[in-house]
Formats: structure tokens, C-alpha cells, sequence
């Protein structure tokens, strides 16, 4: 699907107060970004941002970065930020940028869980390695989260789902708890924010898949 360029995404993103600017430069110091000792959960490739400013208002005693690779995605999340129901929020941030380029954002083991919430599914063969639950980016993720931490990820997309059951086998990760009907499922399901798609696919009868793998 193409993008639709947004020309006032970028200077509204540079501007605005909860974007970090240079993710880089905080590289080890998130907890002076955040002024507290409270974990770090990000999402990658967060869309319009719906889970992790619910997830934010929900857990205030998480801090949570959302990344976003599209500056006109990305904006659409800002616009969510700024309404009533969330502007003073202190617990979230966002970045823009590629995940491929998540180490030089975040020191081994400043990341507690990270979240994959509908991820493009690359279907073909060719570019399996750009899936964010690939084992090439599940060994991106072993170089911010400590031993333990985790990763859940969620789709629609039953061919991906398999395929990232597989990869997470043979990265030598620990499969904790996976779900082919996560909806269905009372203890899976419990404190569950849905996405924008995952409203929507459940509206269509679509089950929704979800995993939780935590790092060797």
C-alpha cells in the first residue's frame, strides 16, 4: 500500500515535544528522558498510535516508546497525543525511524518487552528477512532487552504468525504462551487494547493471533 505523503509531517514532528529528535543521542539515558526508573516498553511500528497511548494511560508506571518509520504515519499519532484524552500523558515518547536501526537508539537491556502489532507481512519468499519477527531482527532485539525480556506480537495474518512461530524456535527463544483466536482466549486475552486493525479484522470474523516469546 502506498503512503500518502503528508507535506506538514515533518515539521510538525520536528517540532513537537514528545518526539525525540535524535533517538541516538539517548542511547543508555532514557531514564533522564523520562525522569523516573520506570521500565521501558516500545512498539514497533506503531501506526496511528491507538495501543501505546492506551497502553500509556493504562499503565502509568510504564514508560513507552512508540516507533514509527513514516513521518505521515507517525503525525497521525502526534494529532492523537495532543486531544484531550491524552495530552498529559508523561509517560510516552516517539521516535522516527527504521527498526532495523534499534541499537543505536536503545544500551543492552534498556528495553524490557517490545510490541509488533500487525506487521507488514513481506509475503514474499525473498524478503522473509524484513518480517519484524524474522531471526534477523529477533537478533536485533537481544541487543536492548535483558535475558527474560519479551516480545509480543500480534496479527491476522496466520501465514506470518507460523512463520514467526518457527523463527522464534530457531533463534533459540522461549515460546511462553501463543493463541490462534486470541479474543477466545480469557487468559490470553485479559487487559487486551485492540489497534485500529485489529477493531477492524475482528469486525470482518477474523481471529486474531497472538504470541509471547521471551529472549534466550
Amino acid at each position: 500500500m502506498r503512503l500518502r505523503n503528508i507535506p506538514r509531517a515533518e515539521g510538525t514532528i520536528q517540532a513537537h515535544p514528545a518526539v525525540i529528535k535524535r533517538p541516538e543521542a539517548q542511547r543508555g539515558c532514557w531514564r533522564q528522558v523520562f525522569v523516573n526508573k520506570n521500565p521501558i516498553h516500545i512498539e514497533i511500528g506503531m501506526g496511528k498510535g491507538r495501543f501505546i497511548l492506551n497502553m500509556a494511560k493504562e499503565h502509568p508506571e510504564i514508560n513507552f516508546i512508540g516507533i514509527e518509520r513514516y513521518s505521515s504515519v507517525l503525525l497521525r499519532a502526534v494529532e492523537k497525543f495532543d486531544t484531550e484524552e491524552f495530552r498529559e500523558l508523561q509517560n510516552v515518547r516517539f521516535i522516527c525511524m527504521d527498526a532495523r536501526n534499534i541499537a543505536d537508539a536503545f544500551a543492552e537491556g534498556e528495553v524490557e518487552k517490545i510490541y509488533l502489532n500487525f506487521s507488514d507481512p513481506w509475503p514474499k519468499a525473498r524478503h522473509a528477512k524484513r518480517r519484524l519477527t524474522s531471526v534477523e531482527f529477533l537478533e536485533r532485539y537481544e541487543k536492548v532487552l535483558p535475558q527474560g525480556g519479551a516480545v509480543e506480537f500480534k496479527t491476522d495474518n496466520t501465514a506470518l504468525f507460523n512463520f514467526s512461530v518457527e523463527q522464534i524456535k530457531e533463534a533459540g527463544w522461549t515460546l511462553e504462551a501463543f493463541t490462534y483466536d486470541l479474543h477466545h482466549n480469557e487468559e490470553m486475552n485479559r487487559g487486551n487494547i485492540m489497534t485500529e486493525y485489529e477493531e477492524k479484522f475482528s469486525r470482518r470474523g477474523n481471529p486474531i493471533n497472538k504470541l509471547i516469546a521471551v529472549r534466550k
